[in-house]
């Protein structure tokens, strides 16, 4: 029996991940999450198998630092990424960070089972839609991080538009203006000298601005 804990903010998401997996008998579904906080708990708690992390979750920890931390606190643990981010640079922090699988949700039910089961035989699952050869590039890469020139609310700023939040979201998140937040965006822009939300995402993962905490 492969114990499964689920982790979703949308709860209609979550609840249709979980009905999937109870269709399979070799499964077992030990907790439900729906920020990264209550993941990290029920992990610690309920010692999974296999965690199923949404990256994208609006309150508190996002999914990649949520899985940083329960896969430095919980023994022998696999993590599989959930998203609907196909970028590279989304794959190339899942590859960082260690996390064991990363599938789109988009995918097949039958190809999460295939995931869960591959991690569980010690293997990687990565199913994003890349050549294998650009694939294992990521794999075998371990770019650094460059010296950062941003304040720390611009760091902020860049964090919350990496997980795909809009200007009022952001504005609300940090109880500032939208005009503020579009003023840190063309700042940020300006200071970095980059041309788009594009380069500014792969800019924040390659600097490490999912790991600071809201």
């Amino acid at each position: 029996m492969i114990n499964i804990l689920v982790v979703d903010d949308h709860i209609l998401i979550r609840k249709g991940i979980v009905l999937l997996l109870e269709s399979y008998p070799d499964l077992h579904i030990v907790g439900e999450a729906g920020d990264g906080e209550s993941a990290i708990l029920l992990a610690n708690r309920e010692k999974p198998d296999v965690v199923l992390m949404d990256i994208s979750i609006p309150n508190g920890l996002d999914g990649f630092t949520a899985t940083q931390e329960i896969l430095k606190q919980v023994e022998r643990v696999k993590v599989i990424l959930l998203t609907m981010h196909n970028e590279e640079v989304y794959i190339q922090k899942a590859v960082q960070i260690g996390a064991h699988g990363y599938l789109l949700k988009s995918s097949q039910g039958g190809e999460l089972y295939e995931a869960i089961t591959a991690v569980m035989k010690g293997k990687r699952h990565y199913h994003v839609g890349l050549p294998p050869e650009q694939l294992e590039k990521i794999f075998q890469s371990t770019g650094k991080a460059e010296p950062s020139i941003l304040s720390v609310r611009e760091k902020e700023v860049v964090r919350f538009t990496i997980l795909g939040f809009t200007n009022k979201e952001i504005a609300t998140k940090l109880q500032i203006s939208v005009k503020t937040v579009e003023n840190h965006k063309a700042n940020i822009m300006q200071k970095l000298q980059l041309k788009n939300k594009s380069e500014l995402i792969q800019y924040g993962l390659k600097n490490n601005y999912l790991d600071l905490h809201s």
